[in-house]
């Protein structure tokens, strides 16, 4: 599901660290390999073996996180701030932007800072602890989104959301938020039933995100009336 865009209720100062995440990680993408911009990472083979070593250097890889290794253990921040390719990182970060910025309003700027490093470290190193003898390696920002996408599920369930679905051509209808966070989450949880521990997409650390964002909201505000923001909009892909 890749969300598009939204229109938010304004916070006096704005949702300055859901953009400062976004800021951040499109920042290092671009000066890094991955991007494929940096000419100093060279072409070829030569930009993927950058591309490899950059990875497994910022990267978790659950065998050497679970090691106890001093430089693996700050893997799962580094992680939360590189991404793969392109595709990768602008499906993260429009989910970020549409489903952030009201949660950090509602949490307030300093607490969903907090709330995303660490939903986001506890997600990866869950994936981990599932996968301890995996070499591959983990990275992007998912596990921290998802738990911001079950923190919304929480505090604005019945909030309007219009998305669009390929296998409808794209029409765009319109759902209550739990209607379509639910349906994401049981394809991820369809598809971490397939996955294994080899290259691919970390469907688990999304699932172990999204648990430990809508427990948190739960526990936090549970018994506060929230009032529901202004519709989001949303489209079918991967986050």
């Amino acid at each position: 599901m890749i969300a598009w865009r939204g229109a938010l209720r304004r916070a006096a100062t704005g949702p300055t660290v859901t953009y400062g995440v976004i800021g951040v990680c499109a920042l290092v993408f671009v000066v890094g390999p991955a991007s494929g911009l940096a000419a100093s990472y060279g072409a070829g083979e030569a930009l993927v073996a950058a591309q490899s070593a950059y990875f497994r250097r910022w990267g978790v890889i659950p065998a050497d996180l679970l090691s106890g290794a001093p430089p693996a253990l700050l893997t799962p921040l580094s992680a939360l701030f590189v991404h793969g390719n392109w595709l990768h990182l602008l499906g993260n970060m429009l989910f970020l932007f549409v489903f952030g910025a009201m949660a950090e309003e509602r949490m307030g700027h300093v607490r969903f800072a907090v709330f995303y490093v660490v939903s986001g470290c506890l997600a990866l190193a869950g994936y981990a602890v599932v996968h301890a003898d995996s070499a591959q390696t983990l990275v992007g920002a998912s596990g921290a989104i998802s738990a911001v996408l079950g923190a919304f599920l929480y505090l604005f369930p019945r909030a309007r959301v219009t998305s669009l679905f390929p296998f409808l051509f794209f029409l765009p209808l319109r759902f209550p938020a739990w209607i379509v966070l639910v349906f994401w989450f049981v394809l991820q949880w369809l598809a971490a039933r397939g996955a294994g521990s080899g290259p691919g997409v970390a469907y688990l650390a999304h699932l172990i995100g999204f648990a430990l964002g809508f427990l948190y909201a739960w526990a936090r505000y549970r018994g506060i009336r929230v009032k529901a923001p202004a519709a989001a909009t949303e489209g079918e892909g991967q986050p």
